[in-house]
């Protein structure tokens, strides 16, 4: 500041600057908050989406159960098969003696 510089105006400048740099943040957070609003429309509108999802996983578990459920029960049944093949073999070596 020189000394001819009335202080008023150098108060005005400096003034001027920061209503300057306050209007550059304001806008900063404005673009922040539009791109937060339209995000969350965005999640907003895939909600049901999530929903259908957290379905499918509940099926896909319930179907690997089944899926389990069934080799287990085919394991027995082979299980059977065998022990009858052995019960009818033993049978037949019987008859035959």
């Amino acid at each position: 500041m020189s000394d001819s510089e009335r202080p008023d105006l150098v108060a005005f400048r400096e003034l001027a600057h920061l209503i300057g740099q306050l209007g550059e943040e304001m806008a900063g957070w404005r673009r922040r908050a539009q791109t937060a609003e339209a995000r969350v429309k965005e999640l907003e509108s895939a909600a049901p989406q999530t929903k259908g999802t957290r379905h499918t996983a509940s099926l896909e578990k319930e179907n690997a159960e089944l899926r389990a459920r069934l080799d287990a029960a085919r394991d027995r049944v082979q299980h059977l098969l065998d022990r009858t093949r052995f019960l009818r073999q033993q049978g037949e070596k019987g008859a035959t003696r």
